[in-house]
């Protein structure tokens, strides 16, 4: 009897996509250390891709020294490293390296994880919205000179204080409203003391305020001997003025911390208290004040017990707390330059658009 043919194997053209589609086979403790080439997106084999590529190899080099030289320094300093991180990093993002990943019991698995902690050092930053505003002003040319400029005048410990006033005041007249009111008047939470201090180091109080408290009643004379102080302060006496006991405010909010800003820089610039809350003072006593105490008090409570300014900068700190909280149809900076009032601002409608990828990549890192 003739016996029946035994069936032909199927063609290595066919047998190749069945094995594809077969799960790979569980790895035993005795079987080798899977290397990079078996592994899926591996960041050696991403790394190996972005060196290829000059413009990917440029910018991670560049991360990789801006992540290794993240340190602590002073709030006021802070930025700027963070800032040459993100710039780095936007580049990076739809390279090779994106999602890349390391795997236990891999070989050269410490310089996997170095390579992916370089792509993610970000994560480790402090990002307090406090910080997120101070690099908004980094990222935008005006705002960041102007900081510079107040920022090297007002620090180091021989400053001279009127130099560091002047450039106060040149700041919080010509920043756009939005960053000088997001750095100013970003919100803590009580227990970030490195947020509240950074706020109110906005103002280099080690410089700008004097070092021993003056008489209030003093700062008031000196202010009303000069014709630009004296009329910051009639301006903010006119609009942050309660006009009844129960605290109705004699103009909207907007207008009260305008004048408030616009003392900042003048001899009468206040200041926040503290690095635990929201309460401002000029940096002045009553003691000693002898018959006049009661008008120093006066002086000094139309700063610290001011319901009206209170109000408006708890108000701007909420509106300012709600910009990060956004999902990403409309990006902060869109939103904080359309809340500026300056005329000469608004034809800057192209300015929203060339920020909003980084602004949209520093909102997820905080997050992480």
């Amino acid at each position: 009897m003739e016996r029946p043919a035994s069936p032909r194997p199927p063609p290595p053209a066919l047998l190749l996509p069945l094995l594809l589609l077969l799960p790979p086979p569980p790895l035993g403790a005795g079987e080798p250390l899977p290397t990079e080439s078996r592994l899926t997106n591996s960041c050696i084999q991403a790394r190996r891709m972005c060196q290829a590529d000059p413009t990917c190899k440029a910018a991670y080099h560049r991360l990789d020294t801006c992540t290794s030289s993240i340190s602590t320094p002073l709030p006021s300093e802070e930025p700027s490293v963070p800032a040459n991180c993100l710039e780095a990093a936007h580049q990076l993002r739809n390279s090779s390296l994106k999602g890349c990943t390391c795997h236990r019991r891999m070989k050269n698995q410490a310089t996997c994880l170095d390579i992916y902690w370089t792509i993610h050092r970000a994560r480790s930053l402090d990002w307090d919205l406090c910080l997120k505003f101070a690099m908004l002003c980094t990222l935008n040319d005006k705002c960041d000179r102007l900081r510079k400029a107040y920022g090297e005048a007002c620090s180091g410990p021989r400053c001279q204080r009127q130099v560091c006033l002047g450039q106060l005041l040149t700041f919080f007249e010509k920043a756009a409203e939005s960053h000088a009111q997001g750095m100013l008047l970003c919100p803590c939470a009580p227990a970030d003391r490195r947020c509240g201090e950074r706020r109110r180091n906005t103002i280099a109080p080690r410089c700008a305020l004097p070092p021993a408290a003056p008489s209030c009643l003093e700062l008031q004379r000196l202010c009303l001997s000069e014709p630009l102080c004296r009329s910051r302060l009639v301006d903010f006496q006119t609009h942050c003025h309660p006009r009844d006991i129960l605290g109705t405010c004699a103009t909207e909010q907007s207008r009260c911390l305008r004048a408030y800003l616009g003392l900042i820089g003048t001899v009468m610039t206040p200041n926040f208290v503290s690095s635990v809350n929201a309460s401002v003072a000029l940096s002045c006593t009553c003691h000693g004040s002898g018959n006049r105490q009661e008008e120093c008090e006066q002086l000094e409570g139309f700063f610290s017990r001011n319901p009206c300014l209170a109000e408006a900068i708890a108000a701007k700190m909420h509106f300012h707390s709600q910009l990060f909280s956004q999902d990403g149809a409309d990006s902060t900076f869109s939103v904080m330059e359309r809340q500026n009032t300056n005329p000469a601002l608004r034809s800057l409608a192209w300015v929203p658009s060339l920020f909003s990828c980084t602004l949209t990549l520093i909102l997820l890192l905080s997050f992480w």
